[in-house]
């Protein structure tokens, strides 16, 4: 930007926001995109369970669009899932 960097702005920014929430508002600034940070998890599968994840996810890929990440499939199928819960029900009575 040179001459329209607004340098108060964002040694503002720097100060009061998180590392990783201005790291955010930089490459929002630079690309024009939303970021999000992410985490990469673990879990163990038995092989007689792999089957059926692999299915589910692909299942969510055609229905969300092969555009969409794995992650992003997974979050839909959990959404899904707790979506048709009910907590309430799972309450031990007392």
């Amino acid at each position: 930007d040179g001459e329209d960097f607004d340098c108060a702005t964002w040694l503002h920014k720097a100060r009061e926001l998180p590392k990783e929430g201005f790291k955010g508002e930089v490459e929002r600034h630079l690309t024009g995109k939303e970021t999000e940070s992410w985490e990469l998890i673990y879990f163990k599968l038995y092989k007689s369970q792999l089957p059926v994840v692999e299915k589910a996810l692909e299942a969510a890929g055609l229905m969300l669009g092969n555009d969409k990440s794995r992650g992003y499939c997974l979050e839909m199928i959990c959404a899904d899932f707790l979506a048709g819960a009910s907590l309430a029900d799972t309450q031990p009575k007392v």
